[in-house]
């Protein structure tokens, strides 16, 4: 298929820094942070997407290091939110407070804005917090605004969380309801790193290390990057192999493989396949494309339907994962023959 070119020059122009942008980040990363290098660069497609990402692994995997050196490396503020069964709604997006005037004396409630007024929000063990508390960040995550008895108060751009679980005690959590779920962009999985990282992750983070970073990227220029990416034409084949994806994996749709099937509880929703769009997009854009290919598409199937793809009890009394059906599907979903 041929190469679908940029609208404008400027558009161009945009695309060409947001590619070097993109490398200058991850060179400023690397002054702290070792090895991940899948992980980093899908946060950095969410941060390009303008969407929020929830992010598993075990203690100890720099979940919390790498927002929050990504923070510093933008420019951007930064809140952590420890998530705890005693934590409140109001915790989090803030509440009206009595304040006296020291002037004359008089007194009046005034909004005092909690921790969810930044530009990058850690949601530190989400799953930690009733239901009530996690549902407190579904319209911020969504409509990028707060409302508080009755008051809309709009969150600056941009605006991203970051949600990070513990996959071993499960313990007294509070799992996200699949709506809640349905919100975030990528399910991201961190593993332990090979041998080789880990041995210079002990010997940097036991050693002084005080990295100055430079901050190549604004957070202006990642709110003109997060339209450029919704600027970028995708080909019918290739948002039609999204879509294809996205519905063969519903256990009631014809398109749904009969091997798969019977594994499968809820298939993934609509926003999986807007989802494989933008994220093909920005995937493309910072590969130095100016076109989305199948390839692009099947790169993030994974990250952006494990958490979308819900497993029966067949599936989990024989051990078959997310990540395995997702895998069948991508073999099972012809890509269309169109040299892409």
């Amino acid at each position: 298929m041929d190469t679908i070119e940029m609208n404008t020059p400027d558009d161009v122009a945009l695309a060409d820094r947001m590619k070097v942008g993109r490398d200058a980040i991850i060179k400023e990363l690397k002054k702290l942070i070792v090895g991940q290098d899948d992980i980093i660069n899908q946060v950095l497609l969410t941060l390009f997407v303008g969407g929020n990402s929830l992010i598993i692994g075990v203690p100890g995997l720099a979940k919390t290091l790498l927002i929050h050196t990504m923070a510093r490396v933008l420019d951007l503020k930064f809140s952590r939110i420890q998530f705890t069964p005693d934590l409140m709604p109001s915790d989090i997006t803030g509440t009206d407070i009595i304040q006296e005037d020291a002037a004359t004396g008089r007194r009046q409630m005034v909004f005092s804005p909690g921790p969810i007024f930044c530009n990058i929000l850690l949601a530190d063990e989400i799953n930690r917090t009733p239901p009530k508390t996690q549902s407190a960040l579904l319209e911020a995550m969504q409509e990028h605004r707060v409302t508080i008895q009755g008051r809309t108060y709009k969150l600056e751009e941009p605006f991203y969380v970051f949600a990070t679980q513990n996959p071993i005690e499960l313990e007294g959590t509070y799992p996200l309801p699949e709506a809640q779920l349905d919100r975030f962009m990528f399910h991201i999985v961190i593993e332990h790193p090979p041998e080789d990282e880990e041995f210079m992750v002990v010997k940097t983070t036991t050693a002084i290390l005080e990295p100055q970073f430079d901050k190549p990227v604004s957070g202006p220029d990642l709110v003109a990057f997060q339209r450029l990416v919704r600027r970028v034409p995708v080909a019918d084949p290739v948002m039609r192999y999204a879509l294809q994806l996205v519905r063969a994996s519903r256990p009631n749709n014809a398109l749904c493989p009969d091997p798969i099937k019977k594994w499968i509880a809820f298939g993934a929703s609509v926003r999986a396949a807007q989802y494989l769009v933008l994220a093909g997009k920005a995937r493309a854009l910072t590969s130095g494309r100016f076109h989305v290919s199948f390839d692009d598409i099947r790169a993030v199937a994974h990250s952006v339907m494990r958490h979308r793809v819900l497993t029966n009890f067949h599936a989990q009394s024989e051990g078959v994962t997310t990540d395995s059906l997702i895998d069948k599907l991508l073999e099972a979903v012809p890509v269309p023959r169109s040299g892409m």
